[in-house]
């Protein structure tokens, strides 16, 4: 059985597989990393380390996704 952590993602509940990163999460949300704004436990994730951030049992997220028009 996989280890699984429990996070909050804009105010929701949610869980990922343990080990997973920031990027992960984006990709399982189904957005794309280049068009997200991340922050994670009141701290801005910048874009080009969205690979290397390991996410934590708790950990509290808000994602915004930028949406192109005019």
């Amino acid at each position: 059985m996989t280890d699984m952590l429990n996070l909050t993602v804009n105010g929701e509940p949610r869980r990922i597989a343990a080990g997973a990163s920031v990027a992960d999460l984006v990709a399982d949300i189904g957005l794309t990393p280049a068009k997200v704004a991340v922050e994670r436990n009141a701290l801005i994730v910048p874009r080009s380390t969205l690979g290397d951030v390991q996410l934590t049992d708790g950990d509290v997220l808000e994602i915004v996704h930028f949406v192109g028009g005019g």
